[in-house]
C-alpha cells in the first residue's frame, strides 16, 4: 500500500514539474516575442527621418541619407534582434560619404516603429519589402539590403520574401528557428538540455504566429533569390555557428561570397565595422549595384 501511495506521489509529482515545465517555456515564448521599443536618437544632416507604413498598415520608423545624385545607387539596412536603426549608423556613415543613398529603418515592435509582436522575419519581411518600395518611389533603381541576424531573415521570409533587391548581405543570420533556438540554450545549458527543450519553444509558432517552425528557415528561402550575395558570419559564433553560415551560403543559387571573420561572436560580427568589414563591402557594393 505505502508502495503504491509512493508511486502515485511520484507521478503527480513528474505531472506537476511537466505542468511547470510548459508554464516556463510559454513565459519564456512570451518575452521572445515581445516588442523592445526604444528612444532612437536622430543622425546628424543630411539625414533626416522619414515615416513610412508596411503592407498590413504599421507605421515605421526610418532615417534617409540622400545620394550624390537623385537616382544613385542604395542600401537599406535592417538591423537585429532588439536593437533599432541606430545600431547601423555607423555603417551609414561610410556609405553616405561615398554617395550612396540609404535608408535604415527600425523593424515593428523596435526603436520608435509601432508595437508588435516579434516574429523572427516572418511579419518583419512586410517591412522589409515596404522599405524597398519606398526606395524604388524614390527614384533609386540599384538597391542593396544589409540584413543582420533579425534584418537578414526577414529579407528573406514570408510571403514577400525574398526581397526583390539587386543585391543581399546576410550578416550573422541563423539558417532556421530550430537550430537558433537549441544553440541559444545549449550555449547557457549544454546540449542536451537544448535538445530537449527547444520544441517546447519552437513549436510555439504555431500558436503564437500562425506558422510551422519551417516557415522561419532563411536557409529554405535563400533559394529563391538569384541575386549576388554577401555572407558574412562569426568564426567564433556559438549562435550562428561558422559551420551553419557555410550551409547558408550553399544555399545561395546566384554569384555568391563568403566571410567568416574569424574571433567574431554573434553580438560582434552583428556590429562589424572593421576595415576588412568595409573594404569586403564596398567592394561586393561596387560589383553588384555600381558606384554613385
Amino acid at each position: 500500500m505505502q508502495s503504491l501511495f509512493a508511486g502515485g506521489t511520484l507521478v503527480r509529482l513528474l505531472l506537476l514539474l511537466l505542468i511547470l515545465g510548459l508554464a516556463a517555456s510559454w513565459l519564456l515564448g512570451a518575452l521572445m516575442v515581445r516588442a523592445t521599443p526604444s528612444a532612437v536618437p536622430l543622425p546628424p544632416a543630411p539625414a533626416t527621418p522619414v515615416r513610412l507604413e508596411s503592407s498590413d498598415g504599421l507605421a515605421l520608423a526610418g532615417s534617409y541619407w540622400p545620394g550624390r545624385s537623385a537616382d544613385a545607387p542604395a542600401i537599406l539596412l535592417l538591423h537585429g534582434n532588439g536593437a533599432s536603426r541606430a545600431a547601423l549608423a555607423g555603417n551609414v556613415a561610410w556609405f553616405a560619404e561615398r554617395g550612396y543613398a540609404a535608408l535604415a529603418i527600425d523593424l515593428r515592435g523596435h526603436g520608435r516603429s509601432a508595437s508588435a509582436g516579434k516574429s523572427f522575419g516572418l511579419e518583419e519581411s512586410r517591412d522589409a519589402a515596404a522599405s524597398l518600395a519606398w526606395l524604388r518611389r524614390k527614384g533609386h533603381g540599384r538597391i542593396a539590403v544589409i540584413g543582420v541576424s533579425l534584418g537578414g531573415a526577414s529579407a528573406l521570409l514570408g510571403d514577400h520574401g525574398p526581397v526583390t533587391a539587386d543585391a543581399l548581405i546576410l550578416q550573422a543570420v541563423y539558417p532556421d528557428i530550430r537550430s537558433a533556438i537549441r544553440n541559444r540554450i545549449a550555449g547557457i545549458l549544454g546540449t542536451v538540455p537544448a535538445t530537449l527543450l527547444e520544441p517546447l519553444l519552437s513549436f510555439q509558432a504555431r500558436p503564437r504566429l500562425g506558422a510551422w517552425p519551417g516557415r522561419l528557415a532563411p536557409i529554405a528561402a535563400l533559394p529563391r533569390f538569384r541575386g549576388p550575395v554577401l555572407i558574412v558570419g562569426g568564426g567564433a559564433d556559438r549562435h550562428t555557428p561558422p559551420a551553419e553560415t557555410r550551409a547558408l551560403y550553399a544555399a545561395a543559387p546566384g554569384p555568391k561570397t563568403l566571410w567568416i571573420a574569424e574571433g567574431y561572436d554573434h553580438a560582434a560580427v552583428s556590429a562589424i565595422d572593421s576595415p576588412e568589414y568595409r573594404r569586403r563591402v564596398l567592394a561586393f557594393l561596387e560589383q553588384t549595384i555600381g558606384r554613385p
